[in-house]
């Protein structure tokens, strides 16, 4: 699979997450919105009228979804390029499918980040064959991929992932590994802190302080960083980070950063300010 194919390519799809996800008025959105219903600023050509200042006008949450290629996948293989404008009665359709494609592209996300990790060979056939199944599955008509029990795919897949992070954490950092999964670390206060190759799968660290942390090798699918101050942190090879997760959090200059992902231009902007509780 190409990476390529993962990664949102908004010129090729119909602006779906502008119109087949709902939002409601808050901090993240300016508006509320009901779902199958397009966005006021979704220009005719399926771009976004405010896309340069999406953050000034209010829409902080747009600028931190991800959608993984899920888009244009829908767009032009699901319905063969034709858009939900020039034939309307494709619109229920469409955007029952774009959700569920989304999580299906996230998941080959993670499974082709999990083949290119050496340390993870044991299970790379393992992974090899759920990526070709997804990626099947994600070239079914929209009937069939409505159908789908995401929840249990992602139940079959799981365990490939947590051993590939295992296998890799041990291989880059030896020894004892802290584990904070599914942990409650909101606002919680963890400057400095030696996080070398721990788990925080799924951790909850909204509004933390993680400024100067050692982050490298460590395990952050799912966590959520809206909101982490990571100003200096050291993210290098840390595992399932995404675009989107970076978005949601504040850095700086100093933050490093896997090569593949991209410092986000609000961190210039937004400057830091620090956790406000103690863990």
């Amino acid at each position: 699979m190409n990476r390529e194919d993962l990664r949102a390519d908004c010129s090729a799809c119909f602006g779906l997450c502008c119109v087949a996800l709902p939002f409601a008025r808050s901090a993240d959105f300016a508006r509320d919105k009901p779902a199958g219903r397009a966005c006021g600023h979704l220009r005719d050509d399926f771009g976004c009228g405010i896309h340069a200042r999406l953050r000034d006008e209010g829409y902080r949450g747009c600028t931190v979804f991800d959608c993984f290629g899920a888009g244009q996948k829908v767009s032009q293989v699901t319905f063969g390029g034709t858009d939900w404008r020039r034939l309307p009665e494709s619109a229920s359709a469409m955007f029952a499918v774009f959700p569920v494609m989304r999580q299906l592209h996230e998941l080959l996300a993670y499974t082709a980040e999990a083949l290119e990790l050496p340390a993870a060979r044991p299970v790379h056939r393992e992974l090899r064959r759920a990526l070709t199944r997804i990626e099947e599955l994600t070239r079914g008509d929209a009937e069939s991929v409505v159908a789908l029990d995401v929840n249990a795919l992602r139940g079959e897949v799981n365990p490939l992932l947590l051993r590939t992070s295992e296998l890799t954490r041990a291989a880059r950092v030896p020894g004892r590994r802290k584990d904070h999964r599914g942990a409650d670390l909101m606002g919680a206060r963890l400057s400095g802190t030696a996080l070398r190759g721990a788990s925080l799968r799924g951790a909850l660290l909204v509004g933390a302080d993680l400024t100067g942390a050692d982050l490298r090798d460590a395990d952050l699918i799912g966590a959520d960083l809206r909101g982490t101050d990571l100003s200096g942190a050291d993210l290098t090879g840390a595992l399932f980070l995404t675009q989107a997760q970076l978005n949601a959090a504040r850095g700086d200059s100093t933050t490093m950063l896997p090569p593949s992902l991209e410092r986000p231009a609000h961190w210039a902007r937004e400057g830091s300010a620090g956790g406000v509780v103690d863990a």
